[in-house]
């Protein structure tokens, strides 16, 4: 590979990361150079430096071994570990909206869920769920300070948070997807709730039964998107489509909430560790072994989007039984 073949890898691998509409600015600033200049170098006119390759390369967390088509191994992951000194909600946040603004720019996008829980996205259709989850993510994942004794009351959940949530959620529902689902999944959220309320942590069962009810809500708006095809807001009336809905039914396999975009033959792979950590990689190799896999867990599963009635009816029911059951059971 010749120096120019490198740096036009280089760009193209970049305009992949952040959309071709914002990379000569980002690259002018980086550099400290005028954007004319960052075009320069963009076209091949003029080949960067050593440094502003090693500058590159360490923002956008590039591996000269991938772009120059190295042969090794290893496999290139990049990520942030998250903990409770370094876990701020906000910027969390923050992060999933750049993600999926860049994937948003992108003409021929797709993206994969293989759930093992409720999928992330889906916790922000409703305050409640989403109140919840922040609280049980902080309490109990991270173990912060002041939230030792703290109880669950879902007014403490910020509003500015919740902003940003339904920001996450109008993003995703633009995107067409294809979720792959279990019976099992939705057993983490019910285990969660059990262990709060054997705990102590609700103030009442009065806070469980309305969780329970949140999450009925929620299954209903699932259920319509399945029947329909596509992604719309929750509570619109009117359903006006938003992204494609391609939504699986696998009564063996369970999924690893490991999750593949493809945009425009780009194929970036998301795979979780450590119960909210994820790690991201555009290997070929991996990300061609990661999309035969989910080629072949859908092939084994049933696509219950518009087709399949019967079996979407079941799949639907059987979860809406298990919820019905458990605020039985706290009301007898």
């Amino acid at each position: 590979m010749t120096n120019l073949e490198l740096q036009q890898q280089l760009f193209k691998t970049i305009r992949n990361r952040i959309g071709e509409a914002h990379t000569a600015n980002e690259i002018a600033r980086l550099l400290d150079i005028s954007t004319d200049s960052a075009y320069r170098r963009m076209r091949g006119e003029k080949l960067i430096s050593l440094a502003e390759l090693r500058n590159l390369c360490q923002h956008f967390q590039l591996s000269l071994d991938q772009l120059m088509n190295l042969q090794s191994n290893g496999i290139v992951f990049n990520g942030q570990y998250l903990d409770k000194n370094n876990f701020k909600f906000d910027e969390y946040l923050d992060s999933l909206i750049g993600e999926l603004t860049v994937m948003k720019q992108f003409k021929q996008k797709c993206m994969y869920y293989l759930c093992k829980d409720l999928p992330i996205f889906h916790q922000y259709h409703i305050r409640e769920i989403a109140a919840f989850k922040w609280f049980f993510y902080l309490k109990t994942y991270f173990q912060f300070p002041g939230f030792e004794k703290r109880k669950f009351r879902y007014e403490d959940h910020p509003d500015e948070y919740h902003e940003k949530e339904k920001k996450v959620l109008e993003l995703y529902n633009e995107l067409p997807c294809v979720e792959i689902w279990n019976l099992e999944n939705m057993n983490i959220f019910f285990r969660q709730i059990d262990f709060y309320r054997d705990g102590g942590v609700f103030e009442s069962d009065k806070d469980v039964i309305r969780l329970y009810d949140a999450l009925e809500l929620l299954w209903n708006h699932l259920e319509k998107q399945a029947a329909q095809g596509y992604k719309f807001n929750y509570g619109d009336k009117t359903q006006r489509p938003l992204g494609e809905y391609n939504m699986y039914f696998n009564e063996v396999l369970l999924g690893d909430n490991n999750l593949m975009v493809e945009l425009d033959g780009l194929r970036i792979a998301y795979v979780s560790h450590s119960t909210i950590n994820f790690m991201r990689t555009q290997d070929p190799g991996f990300t061609q072994n990661m999309y035969q896999h989910i080629q072949n867990q859908m092939k084994r599963s049933t696509l219950i989007s518009e087709v399949s009635e019967k079996e979407r009816n079941r799949f639907f029911r059987l979860i809406r039984e298990k919820i019905h059951a458990r605020k039985q059971a706290l009301k007898s």
